[in-house]
């Protein structure tokens, strides 16, 4: 576990008015960071993707002593950092199919096994991480993905998740929320947006199969994001992330809001961020400042047929009631309770 730091003060290396001792620094504070994904991509203004990626591979990058190989499935991340014959990417770096990027990762992991046992090594050195979207990942990838659980490939799953297609006109994946507008679920009819009931829960599916570690993040608390790459890259077999990246796109919000939107997913229950180890939640962190589910929404265009006049009380009722089912399930409030 890893010993919060309370930040009062702008400063890459303070807190409190004091100088930070080098290993309590975030591996982007470091002048020896990797800078795994580089300047020059593509990707839009206020990209919680982008955010996200150069944050957990340069975490991965140090955690592994800079050998590492990366797996990438087809959308954003791939689209806005490899156009064509251009790289963003400073790491071996592989790009295959937009469903595929488990099995690739698989694929690497096997033969550097096996250079390894050649060699004399229990182990390969070099580690392999696998990333891709919510599209390539809960739709498209998902049959690949359940099968490196089941077999527990030594490789860590990344999924950056913003909640839709957005790379191909903000259509709706199994990890788009209820009641969000897409180009395929319209803000139309008596229950306008995405039907309820529908989708997948990824970080609970990979939890299902027992892996050595699970684990959520979000945009908004890095250091929290960086710990648990470093974590995951410290543990062997098949190790999956889920880390929920805004779009100011395919939200509807503005670019300036990325950070603030991916709090207020955490804080109204929305977004549950834990840790879990074969199957069993291990930590979670908790809701320092419950607010409701609307204070979340707001600001997002893909919900602004919730509200207004007449809006829909009830739409907006069920979503409240899911953000309370997160934080029972996962106790997100202290015992002395709320908020």
């Amino acid at each position: 576990m890893h010993t919060p730091i309370k930040f009062y003060q702008t400063g890459t290396f303070t807190v409190g008015n004091r100088l930070l001792a080098p290993e309590q620094r975030s591996v982007q504070a470091s002048t020896e960071r990797s800078n795994s994904l580089n300047s020059g991509h593509r990707a839009c203004q206020g990209c919680g993707e982008a955010l996200g990626a150069r944050y957990a591979v340069d975490a991965a990058m140090r955690a592994t002593g800079n050998r590492l190989i990366a797996a990438n499935a087809t959308g954003c991340l791939e689209v806005f950092s490899t156009p064509y014959p251009e790289t963003s990417w400073q790491l071996p770096w592989i790009h295959s199919l937009f469903g595929n990027a488990a099995a690739v990762g698989t694929g690497i992991a096997a033969a550097l096994k096996v250079k390894a046992l050649k060699s004399g090594q229990a182990h390969s050195p070099v580690r392999v991480l696998a990333q891709g979207g919510d599209g390539g990942t809960t739709d498209i990838g998902f049959g690949c993905l359940s099968g490196m659980f089941e077999r527990n490939d030594d490789v860590l799953y990344i999924c950056y998740d913003n909640e839709a297609y957005m790379n191909t006109g903000v259509q709706r994946s199994s990890a788009t929320p209820p009641a969000a507008r897409t180009a395929t679920t319209m803000a139309v009819g008596t229950e306008p947006g995405a039907p309820f009931g529908q989708g997948k829960n990824l970080p609970l599916i990979a939890m299902a199969h027992e892996i050595p570690y699970v684990a959520t993040a979000t945009v908004a608390d890095l250091r929290d994001l960086e710990a648990k790459v470093e974590t995951a890259m410290g543990v062997r077999g098949a190790r999956y992330l889920h880390i929920l990246v805004p779009c100011p796109l395919g939200w509807g919000a503005a670019s300036h809001d990325t950070i603030r939107l991916a709090r207020l997913a955490r804080e109204t229950g929305i977004f549950p961020v834990f840790e879990a180890r074969h199957g069993e939640v291990t930590a979670v962190t908790k809701i320092r400042h419950r607010v409701p589910v609307a204070e979340y929404l707001k600001p997002q265009k893909r919900f602004a047929h919730l509200f207004g006049t007449p809006g829909q009380p009830q739409m907006l009722a069920m979503i409240q009631a899911e953000a309370d089912r997160n934080i029972r399930r996962f106790g997100l409030l202290d015992d002395e309770g709320s908020a």
